[in-house]
C-alpha cells in the first residue's frame, strides 16, 4: 500500500503542475485585465500610464506570463497563494471564508442523497417491474431530467414570491439575523438553505438511486446469488450482504468523485440563490480577472479531483478484500 501511495503521489504532483500551468495561461490571455476591468469603461476612472504600469509591476501583470507562473508556483512553494487582486485581501483567507457555505449545502446534500438513494435503490430492486417500482421510477427520471437551475426558478417563484413560505435569495437574513437567539439564527440558516439543497439533491438522488438498481440487478443474476438461495438463506440478507456489497465497488468510485463538489459547489445554483460560498466566488473572480483567486481555487478543486480517486482506490480494499496494491 504504501509504494502505491507513493506512485500516486508522483503521479499527481506532475499532473497537479499541468493543471495549473495550462489554466494560468488560459486566464492571463482571456480578453481584459484585473486593471483595465477596475475601470468598468467609465473615463472618469480611467488611470494614467504611469499608474497603470505601476499597479502591473506591483500585481506581476508586467512580466509575460510564463514568467507569471513561475512567480506563482515560487509563491506557492512557500505556502503562500497570494493576495486577491479585487478584494485585497489573501487568497487563503477568501477561500476560507466561503468554504463554510458551501460544506453546508453540500454535505448535507451528500448525506440526504446516501441515505435516501440506497434504501430506495434496494427497494426498487426488491420491488422490481411492480406497479409501485414503475410509478417511482418514472417520477425519478423525471426529476433527473429537470434542470437544477429551472426546478431554482420554479421554487423561487412559487415558494417564495406565491406563497411566501421561504427566503427568496441569501444565507440568512441580512436586517434581523444579528438580533436572533441562537436558536433563530439556526432556524433563519435553515429556511434560507431549504430550496438551494433541494436543488442541490434531486438530481443525485434520482441518478444515485437508478445507479444502484441497475448494479443490483446485475448482481442478483449472479450463480452465488443463485446458491445462497438454494440453500435458503433469507431474501432480505441476500440483498443486503451479499448482493448490495458486490455493487459498493462502483459505488465507491462515484463517492470519491463527489469530493471535488464538496467545496465547488454548483456555481448556477449559488448564483441564482445569492448564497455566499466557493461556486460564487469562483464565478466573480473569473469575471473581475482576478488571476490569483481562480488559481487559488483551480489548485483546490484539482488536488481533491486527485484526492477524490485516490480514496476510491483505497476503499476498494476496504469493500472487496480481494483488492490488493502490490
Amino acid at each position: 500500500m504504501i509504494n502505491f501511495l507513493i506512485r500516486r503521489l508522483l503521479i499527481g504532483v506532475p499532473t497537479l503542475i499541468a493543471i495549473t500551468f495550462i489554466v494560468y495561461a488560459l486566464i492571463r490571455n482571456m480578453p481584459g485585465t484585473p486593471l483595465t476591468l477596475a475601470e468598468g469603461g467609465d473615463p472618469s476612472r480611467q488611470m494614467s500610464k504611469e499608474d497603470y504600469d505601476r499597479l502591473a509591476r506591483i500585481y506581476g501583470l508586467d512580466k509575460p506570463w510564463p514568467q507569471g507562473y513561475l512567480v506563482w508556483a515560487k509563491s506557492l512553494a512557500t505556502f503562500d497563494m497570494g493576495r486577491s487582486i479585487s478584494r485585497k485581501e489573501p487568497v487563503a483567507t477568501l477561500i476560507a471564508s466561503r468554504m463554510g457555505p458551501t460544506l453546508l449545502l453540500t454535505i448535507t446534500s451528500l448525506i440526504l442523497t446516501y441515505l435516501l438513494a440506497i434504501p430506495l435503490g434496494l427497494w426498487s430492486t426488491v420491488r422490481a417491474d411492480s406497479l409501485a417500482e414503475r410509478t417511482v421510477s418514472v417520477g425519478l427520471y423525471m426529476l433527473y431530467s429537470l434542470p437544477s437551475f429551472v426546478a431554482a426558478l420554479f421554487l423561487q417563484i412559487l415558494l417564495a414570491v406565491k406563497l411566501g413560505w421561504l427566503p427568496l435569495f441569501g444565507l440568512v437574513d441580512a436586517q434581523t439575523h444579528d438580533s436572533m437567539s441562537a436558536l433563530g439564527k439556526a432556524w433563519d440558516v435553515f429556511l434560507h438553505s431549504l430550496m438551494p439543497v433541494t436543488c442541490f439533491t434531486y438530481g443525485s438522488l434520482a441518478y444515485y438511486s437508478r445507479f444502484i438498481k441497475a448494479n443490483m440487478e446485475e448482481a442478483v443474476r449472479q450463480d452465488y446469488i443463485r446458491t445462497a438461495r438454494a440453500k435458503g438463506v433469507p431474501p432480505r440478507q441476500i440483498i443486503r450482504k451479499h448482493a448490495f456489497r458486490n455493487t459498493l465497488i462502483p459505488l465507491v468510485t462515484l463517492m470519491g468523485l463527489t469530493l471535488p463538489s464538496l467545496l465547488s459547489g454548483a456555481i448556477i445554483l449559488e448564483r441564482i440563490f445569492a448564497w455566499p460560498g466557493m461556486g460564487t466566488l469562483f464565478f466573480e473572480s473569473i469575471h473581475e480577472r482576478d488571476y490569483p483567486t481562480i488559481m487559488g481555487l483551480t489548485l483546490m478543486f484539482s488536488s481533491l479531483t486527485l484526492l477524490g480517486q485516490l480514496l476510491a482506490d483505497i476503499l476498494y480494499a476496504v469493500v472487496d478484500p480481494r483488492v490488493t496494491y502490490n
